[in-house]
């Protein structure tokens, strides 16, 4: 099935890898073109993911185009920065102050013209500071109301590009908006050219089983991209790929099948204290490890337990298909 995707990663995997307590990263700081370099030793890499403004602005996008296409790869996304800088601190499309919302309007939609001229086919609306830490903090009615108009205006602003909204259930607000598939296929449900992007991690973060995400998103036409990693289901840990989800990732696989899902896969992991190279090759192997377990036991096997509910029969199935062989 990997052959029939495109296969992805986000820029900073090759990157140094900075968090909260190590600001200045875990390796060596990195240009783009040190970035680029790295990706291309990923076999089977087709293309990446960059944030507006940390990677791609009005001064250098023609560059940027010029390094992708020398190196053979696709810009498969590009992300507007709604959640690093100060302005957004109380939230962007969903701000209570409507100078603010007009902002975060205005980011989107210059990074839907900046997608358009690389030729990148999607635009990532992550709101992360849009949520709450207390109670009385939001009007929980009119944030809704903004978000929809926000994203009906910047649907219309470019056609060339699909915009896609990415829930995750916390942080950097300990609520997010859209926490969950099932907010946020409310909130784009009648936007006929807006997407969900599906992000493994969140969705453990959030408690959910992410085949079941998947399914729901699909069955109403919103599952437009999947981010790829894992956690333990506390935190979001974009950790490699099958380091804790093993079952869980062959079930996703599964629908991913069974929906006739054609998107891109598209590694969002962190490897802090890994290189990352080795990183994405092994989350690579363990995507392809996955697909050719559901490909060993078939889908009508598959099937057949889901319709009679079968908890033993499926439970033999996962255990022959993840047999090594």
């Amino acid at each position: 099935m990997i052959a029939k995707h495109k296969f992805g990663a986000c820029l900073p995997t090759f990157g140094s890898c900075a968090d909260r307590y190590c600001l200045s990263g875990y390796g060596p700081a990195r240009s783009m073109d040190q970035m680029l370099k790295r990706a291309t030793q990923v076999p089977g890499l087709d293309g990446l993911e960059l944030v507006g403004n940390w990677h791609v602005n009005d001064r250098n996008i023609r560059t940027v185009a010029k390094k992708f296409k020398d190196r053979g790869l696709k810009i498969c996304m590009l992300v507007p920065d709604l959640w690093t800088q100060a302005k957004w601190g109380r939230g962007s499309i969903a701000a209570p102050d409507a100078k603010t919302r007009r902002m975060g309007v205005d980011e989107i939609k210059k990074v839907m013209d900046w997608a358009a001229e690389l030729g990148c086919p999607y635009v990532d609306v992550w709101p992360g500071q849009d949520g709450y830490d207390y109670y009385f903090q939001a009007d929980y009615v009119a944030v809704w109301e903004w978000m929809r108009e926000a994203l009906a205006e910047c649907m219309d602003h470019n056609r060339q590009v699909r915009m896609l909204v990415e829930y995750k259930p916390r942080e950097p607000r300990t609520h997010c908006f859209v926490r969950s598939a099932a907010s946020a296929l409310l909130l784009v449900r009648d936007l006929e050219r807006v997407g969900v992007l599906l992000d493994v991690g969140h969705s453990l973060q959030g408690g959910e089983n992410v085949a079941e995400a998947a399914a729901l998103l699909a069955s109403h036409g919103k599952l437009d991209y999947l981010h790829l990693n894992d956690n333990y289901g506390s935190w979001d840990d974009d950790m490699m790929v099958g380091a804790v989800h093993l079952p869980a990732y062959l079930e996703l696989v599964y629908w991913l099948k069974r929906v006739n899902y054609r998107g891109w896969l598209t590694l969002d992991i962190f490897p802090y204290r890994e290189d990352g190279i080795p990183a994405a090759v092994e989350c690579r192997k363990w995507m392809e490890s996955f697909i050719k377990a559901v490909d060993r036991v078939g889908l009508p096997a598959f099937d057949e337990a889901i319709r009679f509910a079968d908890a033993t029969r499926a439970s033999a199935l996962v255990r022959k298909a993840l047999a090594a062989r």
